[in-house]
């Protein structure tokens, strides 16, 4: 596994695909085989990219336009860029991200952005910084949206929600919390899948296609075998 210093994974796909647990499974095995991993999510993963989430994913953005939701998603990919994942790559650390650019195809792309400006927006966002691999963790919307709904009762980033609120914009519900994205209708979703399984042929860097329907230990032999090809 030397080979995977200084390398940027990501970890995409549709709601459901389970990316934070395989994310920290495979940052586990990944430090046991002695690498020095950094993790990060996206959007968020500085204390302004942190707050532009809350704005993204906490609140009712029926009102805000796609091009204001796509750029907000770029800004706080840039400072995490800047601040976290350039860092750790000059210094030969592994980085692995719960989603990038990848999911603003897929979803803002679902919601009507041309794929190609979503690509300019995003080159001048991280500059020559893509990953050198991004597994996408791909699940039916049935399976993700089931998995979703039996997760517990939680706010992601409930202590920023406060100080975040924007002028008339009012705060999702937190009984059973979804986000901003998973509230989306079915076709939404739908449409997500569809533009994360076309990723292969028209994203600039390289991406592989994972069943996450599968069993975990599964997943995680699968993205083994081929990290260990990367």
């Amino acid at each position: 596994m030397d080979g995977l210093r200084g390398k940027f994974l990501v970890l995409d796909g549709p709601d459901g695909g389970g990316k934070t647990t395989v994310g920290r499974l495979l940052a586990r095995r990944l430090t046991d085989a002695g690498l020095s991993v950094v993790q990060c999510r996206d959007p968020g993963g500085t204390k302004v990219g942190d707050r532009i989430r809350s704005v993204l994913l906490d609140f009712d953005l029926a009102s805000m336009d796609i091009r204001c939701e796509t750029f907000l998603f770029m800004a706080s990919r840039a400072q995490l860029v800047a601040e976290i994942i350039r860092p750790a790559l000059a210094a030969g650390k592994l980085v692995l991200c719960d989603r990038f650019i990848s999911a603003t195809c897929a979803y803002q792309g679902a919601a009507g952005y041309d794929f190609e400006a979503i690509l300019s927006l995003g080159r001048h966002a991280v500059g020559t910084t893509w990953p050198a691999l991004t597994f996408v963790l791909d699940v039916p919307p049935d399976v993700g949206l089931e998995r979703i709904h039996r997760r517990p009762d939680a706010g992601r980033t409930g202590s920023l929600v406060a100080t975040c609120v924007p002028a008339g914009v009012a705060p999702l519900a937190q009984a059973r919390h979804l986000d901003a994205m998973e509230r989306r209708p079915r076709s939404f979703h739908d449409q997500v899948r569809a533009n994360f399984l076309a990723l292969p042929s028209r994203y600039p860097a390289p991406v592989e296609i994972v069943d996450a329907s599968a069993p975990l230990e599964q997943v995680l032999e699968t993205l083994w075998e081929r990290l260990k090809r990367l």
